[in-house]
């Protein structure tokens, strides 16, 4: 059988003028194409290539020696050549474009964005990218230890769970959802360190420093707020998650041990209802 977006050991079973036709076996009816200007140089039938089957701008299957960034089972970050209202067109490394319809997009794309997907096969039996369904697909047995510094890939937001990343492409990795990360777009590259890894193997990142670190600027951050509060900030440690977070772009965790050494070094009074600057 020919495969759709896969890389198969095919025989050649004819020469024509304009290329030669490969099939799985001598006998076999079903046969592709392989263009003239991709055929090696003294091929003759019965020989054996090495060739990507996919589908040509006249939706005709034929095959190719070209390497694409990806195929079938994998997953890889495509540039983003071009967006139409039905969806967006990417760079795979063949003459023709991948499409990416606009119903598999997980977010909105821009030409030029390096953005994660797959490859799937769609109804009308083309090979198309997709940006969902991803989390499966990456792996889970990174070398990453927590307090590594990491490179993530953005593929996906969730309000319950936080941002998801593929670590160097690859690895399962989130961003807790309590970290501000309203700033990051599908696509960007972040750099993160590991806060954990769990049992089954997905890393746990934080956007955050080390806490002794991260507790200076965090205290920075209260003391500018509080200015342009005109010194009063109009809730205390007490307030919920949700303000602190709207507020401050800080967990409560955060917010409290920042204002607790603020509190220790008499810059801040803490009333039940705010806190002043002193």
């Amino acid at each position: 059988m020919i495969r759709l977006g896969e890389k198969q050991k095919l025989v050649v079973v004819k020469k024509v003028d304009f290329g030669v036709y490969l099939a799985e076996n001598m006998d076999s009816e079903t046969r592709v194409l392989l263009p003239m200007k991709q055929v090696p140089e003294g091929t003759q039938p019965g020989d054996e290539l090495e060739v990507f089957i996919y589908k040509d701008s006249k939706d005709r299957v034929i095959s190719t020696t070209h390497e694409p960034k990806i195929k079938m089972g994998q997953l890889a970050a495509l540039t983003v050549l071009s967006v139409q209202k039905i969806g967006a067109f990417l760079d795979w490394g063949l003459e023709k474009d991948l499409f990416l319809p606009f119903k598999e997009q997980a977010g909105k794309v821009q030409a030029g964005d390096e953005i994660l997907v797959r490859l799937y096969i769609d109804k009308s039996r083309r090979l198309c990218a997709s940006m969902r369904e991803l989390y499966d697909m990456l792996e889970t047995d990174s070398s990453y230890e927590k307090g590594d510094m990491v490179q993530g890939r953005v593929y996906e937001f969730s309000d319950n769970f936080g941002t998801f990343l593929a670590v160097d492409d690859r690895y399962s990795a989130r961003i807790p959802r309590h970290e501000d990360c309203s700033s990051l777009r599908i696509g960007d590259v972040v750099e993160a360190r590991v806060a954990g890894v769990k049992v089954d193997g997905k890393l746990d990142l934080t956007l955050r420093e080390k806490a002794y670190i991260q507790m200076d600027q965090d205290a920075q951050r209260i003391m500018e707020v509080l200015e342009e509060f005109a010194g009063v900030l109009p809730f205390n440690d007490k307030a919920s998650p949700e303000i602190i977070m709207r507020e401050m772009k800080m967990s409560k965790n955060a917010f409290k041990r920042a204002v607790g050494r603020l509190y220790k070094e008499h810059k801040i009074e803490i009333t039940d209802k705010n806190i002043r600057k002193i």
